[in-house]
């Protein structure tokens, strides 16, 4: 991830999600709008889940429109799949997704192919991680051959929690399952613990978090290993992104392909008293990475930082749909690259076999806090209008632009609070 994408683009240091939680976040990839337009607040119905969402007008949609091959790989919405687990939703001309309830599994788990329902096992060789990160690798190949550009959205489960149950999980905390060749990679490996972990002095934070009693030992021994075994599932999404950069070389695409690295949420680990979840506005849970690759953009810098955060609805999804995208000029710091439409998309399953990833909608367990809807929607107040079409301006269009999602539950693309802006260390060589 550090030496391909990072070091190779941009690395935004300050992105930040406008609603921290799987679903309504994925929407707003999908709209470049806030849920209080799209319409999504939750992870399932009635207020939330795959079928809230207006299906009909989003980034695929656009894209194909435009004239992209379109394909997706891996999570989408949340509840995706539950009605008729063979749906294709509208704009996808390429359709590999995970339909509920066995998105959250790494192993034994179901991918709907274009219509067609395969079934992966329990070997080593199911590793869903490894399997998704194949079929992009055979899906990249083909498009080699195809005179459209297309655009690719891989959104991975890790290092979302999910099945199986492995033995050294910890009680009452829902992790996620790393690779057989991962397993304790990073046994020895300390907890990152900020100033905001296990929070002594609360007395200036919300009730909500002054209530919250001091983490005991076993509960911070819990936190540390789920901890640990996030960032091990990430080991084959990073190895998942180093296959797909590769064939893109392979392919000669590398140099017109735009690789976009995000996330849709963040994830407590200790911080302000908070074993794990999200949703709260702290930084571990609204911190997103977002990383930019383009190389056949000789105007776009390699290796460097932005601080200026990208604006609107704190997106990147949200800031491609914005005439004079916030990213390219901050990217670019004057080059152009103006561009009407969209840049990604992403969305996750099902609720039934969801892991308690996502609890605390509220820190009461109630629903969402709403901001006031506007009466109607003001493009600058972080609601853009919705495009027909995607077009781009002369000379600057890439050819491909895939996006790369590895996820947090599912989706969080990757989001592991103490990762130096969510990117992981290479694995260090074999020994002599």
């Amino acid at each position: 991830m550090k030496s391909l994408i990072a070091d190779q683009g941009v690395t935004f240091d300050n992105s930040f999600v406008s609603y921290s939680l799987c679903c309504p976040s994925r929407s707003t990839f999908l709209t470049g709008q806030y849920a209080h337009n799209h319409g999504v607040w939750g992870n399932a119905a009635p207020s939330g889940g795959y079928y809230k969402l207006d299906s009909t007008n989003t980034l695929p949609v656009w894209l194909q429109r435009a004239g992209y091959q379109t394909i997706h790989l891996g999570k989408y919405l949340n509840q995706y799949g539950t009605r008729n687990p063979r749906e294709i939703p509208p704009g996808w001309g390429q359709w590999y997704g995970t339909p509920d309830p066995s998105t959250y599994r790494y192993l034994d788990y179901t991918i709907n192919e274009n219509g067609n329902l395969v079934q992966f096992g329990t070997a080593a060789g199911d590793y869903k991680t490894d399997v998704e990160s194949r079929l992009a690798v055979d899906l990249i190949a083909r498009q080699a051959t195809d005179p459209r550009p297309f655009f690719m959205w891989v959104a991975f489960v890790a290092p979302h929690s999910g099945a199986p149950r492995d033995a050294d999980d910890p009680t009452g905390l829902a992790t996620p399952s790393p690779a057989p060749r991962d397993k304790d990679h990073f046994a020895n490996e300390p907890l990152p613990m900020p100033p905001s972990f296990n929070e002594a002095d609360v007395s200036d934070k919300p009730l909500a978090i002054r209530r919250r009693p001091l983490l005991n030992e076993r509960e911070i021994a819990a936190i540390r290993e789920n901890w640990q075994q996030r960032r091990e599932t990430l080991l084959a999404v990073d190895e998942a992104v180093g296959s797909i950069v590769e064939t893109l070389r392979e392919a000669g695409e590398l140099d017109n392909t735009l690789i976009l690295f995000t996330s849709d949420n963040g994830f407590f680990h200790g911080e302000h008293r908070i074993a794990n979840g999200k949703v709260l506005w702290y930084e571990p849970s609204i911190r997103l990475p977002l990383l930019l690759r383009w190389t056949g953009n000789k105007s776009l810098p390699r290796g460097v930082h932005r601080a200026a955060p990208p604006v609107g609805p704190r997106h990147p999804a949200r800031d491609a749909h914005i005439r004079g995208c916030p990213l390219s000029e901050l990217a670019l710091r004057g080059a152009r690259d103006r561009r009407e439409g969209a840049v990604q998309p992403r969305a996750g399953p099902g609720r039934a076999e969801q892991p308690p990833d996502e609890p605390e909608l509220r820190p009461d367990g109630g629903e969402p806090r709403r901001p006031p809807r506007t009466s109607a929607p003001v493009q600058g107040r972080g609601v853009p209008p919705r495009p027909s079409a995607v077009t781009w301006s002369p000379g600057s269009a890439p050819r491909h632009v895939p996006f790369v999602a590895g996820g947090r539950p599912s989706g969080r693309t990757f989001v592991a609070p103490g990762f130096e802006h969510g990117l992981l260390p290479r694995r260090a060589p074999p020994q002599a």
